[in-house]
């Protein structure tokens, strides 16, 4: 007879979760929790508390990130679980915060059932990972892999001027270098999946292989502007009828491209936007997403040679490179034990992909690292109607807290 799996406690999970959600709770039931702000701050000193009576070991490190940590009967390098607690303006109650919930209720079950671990395993708060009042995202997983400098992400000033280094000092989260994440066993992140591929195919798991490479373009159209009433249609140079013809490219050649890639036209800006007066200049992105990085090169290179497709009308065209990166594949074993911990629950799952940016892309540069998916109803996210089952909560979490078990057998 197989033995029975240890599992957690789902009603503990879920009282937690709503507890967190009243740290800027909002009218229609979402969060507002900027980072550093004085939600932030409460919602940090919450957290504390939780670690602290559990005995945990709590550490800051000089970007504020947050370690609670069980010690294990050896001293090497933990296991990491955890995300962040910031979240977007009027975003939802699940963003992020699960996975630091997720160590939570791991760690509270392994107490529980006085199970010492072999290693730490720490718990995680990554500071300023969405990137809402602070700009870019996952800005002290960046600084911590060296992605990102830390002096200039200091300097950096939210809407009213207060810089990050500021707020940072003002809410009492300023801690120590040396207190950094260096080396670990492992790092898990669950995270709601923001999309709808899990709900359409009603599957509770996603093992996620990578985050997917990007690219995003600035493409500039320009004409000459004229009275809308007085100039013959074969006299014009129209940025926007160019514009136009671009877009109709873009949709049929990447559309064709692959079934996977996904691209969007996020921005679009018309000058002089007066109805009377043809326009002189278009200004849009185009940024395209997908995991092979060959995809993303045919992409690079299509746009790139939109000035010669002879669609210009008279207009001119000119294409700047905003940002890309390349995909980050996930550790293939700890994907692999998520898996079988998923199989092994009887819990429906799939490989899949992230198209959003998570801190666990930066730390894979670090330490072995994987994310865990469960379900988003509608595929929404970012919004306070962001919503995922109970039970799908408890679900992932069974999942992690069966790997952590796997990989302290080891």
């Amino acid at each position: 007879m197989q033995k029975q799996k240890l599992l957690i406690n789902g009603e503990r999970l879920k009282q937690e979760l709503e507890r967190f959600a009243e740290f800027g709770k909002t009218e229609q039931n979402g969060v507002t929790r900027l980072s550093l702000s004085e939600e932030d701050r409460r919602v940090r000193d919450y957290f504390r508390t939780c670690c602290e009576e559990l005995d945990l070991e709590v550490k800051v490190d000089d970007m504020g990130c947050m370690y609670a940590t069980l010690m294990g009967e050896e001293n090497k390098p933990p296991i990491l679980i955890g995300s962040h607690l910031d979240s977007v303006k009027k975003g939802g109650r699940f963003d992020g915060v699960l996975g630091v919930i997720t160590g939570l209720e791991v760690v509270r079950t392994l107490v529980e059932n006085n199970i010492k671990p072999k290693i730490p395993i720490t718990i995680v708060n990554f500071t300023n990972e969405e990137g809402a009042r602070f700009e870019p995202s996952m800005m002290a997983s960046g600084v911590i892999s060296g992605k990102f400098d830390k002096e200039t992400m200091l300097q950096k000033r939210d809407s009213e001027g207060v810089t990050f280094g500021e707020a940072l000092k003002a809410i009492g989260y300023e801690g120590e270098v040396e207190n950094r994440l260096k080396e670990a066993t492992a790092f898990l992140e669950l995270h709601i999946e923001q999309g709808p591929i899990l709900e359409k195919e009603a599957l509770s798991i996603g093992v996620v292989e990578c985050v997917v490479g990007m690219a995003c373009y600035e493409i500039e159209v320009t004409g000459e502007s004229n009275h809308a009433g007085t100039t013959p249609m074969d006299m014009r140079k129209d940025a926007l009828f160019t514009t136009n013809n671009l877009i109709n490219e873009i949709r049929k050649r990447l559309g064709a491209l692959d079934r996977e890639l996904v691209f969007t036209i996020g921005r679009v800006n018309v000058y002089p936007s007066i109805h009377t007066v043809i326009p002189n200049k278009v200004v849009f992105t185009l940024e395209a997403r997908h995991k092979d990085m060959d995809i993303v090169n045919t992409v690079k290179d299509f746009i790139q040679s939109m000035p010669n497709l002879g669609l210009n009308e008279g207009c001119e065209i000119k294409t700047t490179k905003l940002w890309d990166r390349d995909t980050v594949w996930f550790d293939p074993e700890i994907c692999q034990l998520l898996e079988r911990s998923a199989q092994s629950l009887g819990y429906s799952n799939k490989r899949m992909v992230s198209g959003a940016g998570h801190d666990a892309q930066f730390i894979a540069g670090l330490v072995p690292t994987a994310m865990l998916f469960v379900p988003s109803l509608k595929g929404k996210s970012h919004c306070e109607e962001e919503l995922t089952a109970w039970e799908d909560c408890e679900k992932g979490v069974n999942v992690i807290l069966d790997t952590v078990l796997g990989l302290l057998s080891k």
